[in-house]
């Protein structure tokens, strides 16, 4: 791949709301390939992650997607768990102060972190550090010497900081040393590239920069991608706001869960979800917009190439092929779990209970949006009498056959 081809590549999905700093990204981003093609030298690539819960969705690995491309292209991939940034809490996309996480939490959170990042990245290829390791390790007259080189007025020119002042709600200090550590994570890994996700556009362009001139080196490329909005196609995936897509499920619930995006979402899902290289997603986006393309079909095409990404060409058939008959042809899948419930059981009880719904508020937010079935009927009373044999179904994708004890 010529290295042209390789910028386009790497900057696909790349969101820096201001095309004068994509250029000069982009720009860097072909010199520093050069002088590695030249040299012989990979490239030092990093991304850190706070472990502030256990389980990933697809949100989450938009930039370990990123990491693998660098690792396809032969350049050196770190991994950073953020086991002491974690503890202070990135306040990047907060309009509030996050909580401060123990280092145990953190710890056991960034061992389950690894071993999913690992369903995108080469094991084998990716070096896995712990920015306690350094961090810990600065003392009072080193955070003064870092701090020196930012000023108040650049923190609170920050949104969500800005907002939280004219609110006259409280910003802490540590929530100002977010982006000092960050920085300084560049600076130790002499990092060439840092990702991040463009909440994280301060703490690159301005932290890890910044400091890494300050220390005389030759300052990191950031590649800052989009979000990836949840299946509302809305806001950012979340777990909490229950729009997300798990890892920790299957290929048909992932299938179906792609399938239930909005149409308008599939150009973004297509740059930061999938494999495709740019001149695949531009020809998804090209005939989508020309109309050659049936929406349906596409998103069949995107649900298939996203699956595809995290289980085997098979499974994503597969999923393809159970998608088809349950919901195109109307039928019901002849492998549902099975589960007997109890005289005084709500359908509530059973939603939750069996892990149809991550909570009782989302499950009453499905029922309230007409989203549940039992027997082909909408429910809509939260006391319906359930029979002593029946079907229930959760979105469109989630079956249980409920028998009686």
């Amino acid at each position: 791949m010529k290295i042209k081809e390789q910028v386009e590549l790497l900057m696909q999905g790349a969101d820096f709301g201001d095309d004068t700093i994509a250029e000069t990204m982009a720009k860097e981003l072909e010199e520093r390939l050069i002088e590695s093609e030249k040299t012989g030298k990979p490239l030092r690539v990093y991304c850190g992650y706070d472990p502030t819960s256990t389980d990933l969705h697809l949100g989450h690995t938009v930039t370990m997607r990123k990491l693998r491309q660098f690792q396809e292209l032969g350049h050196h991939v770190i991994f950073v768990i953020g086991s002491f940034t974690s503890m202070i809490g990135d306040p990047s996309d907060k309009d509030k102060l996050r909580p401060q996480l123990s280092r145990e939490k953190v710890m056991e959170n960034g061992q389950t972190y690894a071993q999913q990042a690992f369903r995108i990245l080469d094991a084998s290829k990716t070096e896995i550090v712990y920015n306690h390791e350094w961090l810990e390790k600065l003392n009072l007259g080193d955070l003064v010497e870092l701090a020196s080189n930012f000023t108040v007025q650049q923190f609170l020119a920050r949104d969500n900081f800005h907002k939280r002042f004219d609110k006259n709600e409280p910003i802490f200090l540590h929530e100002f040393f977010y982006a000092i550590m960050q920085g300084y994570d560049a600076h130790h890994l002499k990092a060439d590239v840092q990702i991040g996700g463009s909440d994280q556009l301060f703490n690159i362009l301005t932290g890890g920069r910044k400091l890494m001139t300050y220390f005389g080196e030759k300052p990191n490329i950031g590649i800052v991608l989009g979000i990836l909005p949840g299946t509302d196609g809305e806001v950012r995936m979340s777990k909490s706001l229950g729009n997300h897509i798990p890892l920790n499920s299957n290929a048909e619930d992932m299938y179906g869960k792609v399938m239930s995006i909005p149409d308008k979402a599939m150009p973004i899902y297509a740059k930061l979800a999938t494999a495709w290289t740019p001149e695949e997603v531009h020809a998804f986006e090209n005939d989508l917009a020309a109309g050659t393309l049936h929406p349906r079909d596409g998103k069949m095409r995107l649900a298939r190439g996203i699956t595809s990404v995290f289980y085997s060409a098979e499974e994503a058939e597969n999923a393809e092929k159970q998608f088809v008959t349950t919901f195109q042809q109307g039928n019901v899948p002849d492998d549902i779990p099975e589960y007997t419930f109890k005289d005084d059981e709500k359908i509530l009880d059973i939603i939750v209970g069996q892990k149809m719904a991550g909570s009782r508020s989302e499950a009453r937010r499905v029922i309230d949006q007409q989203g549940v079935k039992l027997n082909g009927e909408v429910v809509s009373d939260l006391n319906v009498e359930i029979p002593d044999d029946a079907i229930l179904q959760v979105g469109k994708r989630r079956f249980l056959r409920l028998k009686k004890a």
